[in-house]
């Protein structure tokens, strides 16, 4: 089975909201380094990858803008896709799905920002759509809100996912061998 390797909205914006007066992203060095290796094992063995951008049709996060721009440590390789979105769902109003099935893509693993919402709608959409989903359970995050940790959303996320995806560990994805 031909997988690829969605990274939703590791953005700026979301690791400088602390600067501004907002929470932290919870586990952040850990998220960053379980991305790298995600990519590092998706460009390996040639797997697509697609870096999934939030964006707003103006201002801090629109398109080039700074707050926009996915962070150093993951930027895109020359051979990898972007798909700009303007829902929490990947799929909705985007091209991610003709994406996907041009490059003849039956399996997702999915990893990134926010759980409680781009990663879930992603996930739950990815599985509409006929995907065989493998959600990266220490490679998404998000925020404390008013009711409960970041790690709370995170575990309660990874119990109610688990549905609609296999749970696998960062370290334990696997690759098959592909190409474009």
């Amino acid at each position: 089975m031909k997988k690829a390797l969605l990274v939703i909205d590791m953005q700026a914006m979301p690791f400088v909201w602390k600067s501004y007066g907002g929470k932290p992203l919870y586990q952040e060095e850990r998220l960053i380094a379980n991305t790298r290796l995600l990519i590092e094992k998706a460009r390996e063995t040639g797997s697509p990858i697609f870096h999934i951008m939030y964006t707003e049709a103006t201002g801090l996060r629109s398109v080039g803008q700074p707050l926009w721009q996915i962070i150093d440590p993951i930027a895109p390789g020359l051979h990898d896709s972007l798909v700009i979105k303007y829902h929490a769902d990947s799929f909705h109003e985007t091209n991610l799905n003709t994406l996907l099935r041009i490059y003849a893509i039956e399996g997702l693993v999915i990893c990134g920002i926010q759980t409680e919402y781009c990663v879930d709608a992603t996930v739950k959409s990815a599985y509409l759509h006929g995907y065989k989903i493998e959600l990266a359970s220490d490679c998404h995050s998000t925020y404390d809100s008013d009711e409960l940790t970041a790690k709370q959303i995170v575990l309660h996320h990874n119990n109610t996912l688990k549905e609609f995806a296999s749970l696998v560990l960062s370290n334990q994805i696997q690759y098959l061998e592909s190409g474009p």
